[in-house]
């Protein structure tokens, strides 16, 4: 496993526009092989896997392995990083940035019936015991999430994920499909409102390297683009925070976590 991308290697790999529009084509549709690449750009394989290997080296392309196949999903955690470090401070420019990309959203929405599913990678400076407890201990998920994560996580266990308001309302609920400590988790998701809907799944991979962990979070199965748009600002927000915590002990401040049931 590669080392934390830079932001050096971000800028880098977006300066080219063959890698730009790689990336345009994973966000029209996340969750590609390579073969499918080369027809929707129309280039030699060869210099598809080069340009590949270049935005998956700089984290804005993620690669899971399906069987034989390698399928290429769009990461937006760099770009993510970068809205926050240098976007967030101008509110005209973010609040415009929002407005296209809301706009851009709705139109793919209405000419696109199938969901992709939603992938998010990000860096941890901690050990995988301890983001596999920050995903699985109700009090450490009540502080970074805004809800307790509750179960015995084991397979076939159902999943609470309990309001700390004082409520003690279930905003998702779930079962727990595999459990392997420290490295891998994956659990139904669902409304416990809408019960004639079928359930998404949510992948969480742990993968150790040296002083540091990759996390990566697969969100798949979605009813609906609304459902993906939701997600798409509610996991960032909420690995930020898991982020910050195990890093510095503390959460962000007026961190916008809370991924309400109307996303589920």
């Amino acid at each position: 496993m590669s080392a934390e991308p830079d932001i050096d290697g971000v800028f880098k790999a977006l300066a080219d526009p063959t890698r730009r529009l790689l990336l345009d084509r994973l966000r029209e549709h996340s969750g590609q092989t390579l073969r499918e690449l080369c027809e929707r750009v129309a280039m030699a394989r060869q210099s598809v896997t080069q340009h590949l290997d270049i935005l998956e080296r700089a984290g804005l392309v993620t690669v899971l392995r399906r069987g034989r196949e390698r399928v290429h999903y769009i990461n937006p955690a760099p770009i993510h990083d970068i809205q926050a470090r240098w976007i967030a401070e101008f509110d005209r420019p973010r609040l415009d940035a929002i407005r296209a990309i809301k706009n851009q959203a709705e139109e793919y929405a209405m000419s696109t019936p199938v969901v992709p599913d939603y992938v998010y990678v990000t860096y941890i400076r901690a050990g995988a015991e301890q983001v596999w407890r920050a995903l699985t201990d109700a009090d450490l998920t009540a502080r970074y999430w805004g809800h307790a994560n509750v179960s015995d996580w084991q397979p076939g266990s159902d999943w609470e994920h309990r309001r700390v308001d004082g409520s003690g309302a279930v905003d998702v609920v779930g079962k727990v499909l595999e459990s392997t400590p420290p490295t891998r988790l994956v659990v139904t998701f669902e409304d416990p409102q809408r019960e004639d809907r079928e359930p998404s799944v949510v992948t969480f991979l742990v993968e150790p390297h040296q002083d540091i962990v990759r996390l990566t979070v697969t969100h798949e199965k979605l009813p609906n683009t609304e459902m993906l748009h939701g997600i798409s600002s509610g996991w960032p927000a909420v690995l930020a925070n898991l982020k910050s915590l195990l890093e510095t002990g503390e959460v962000l401040p007026q961190a916008p976590w809370e991924m309400s049931a109307a996303h589920a």
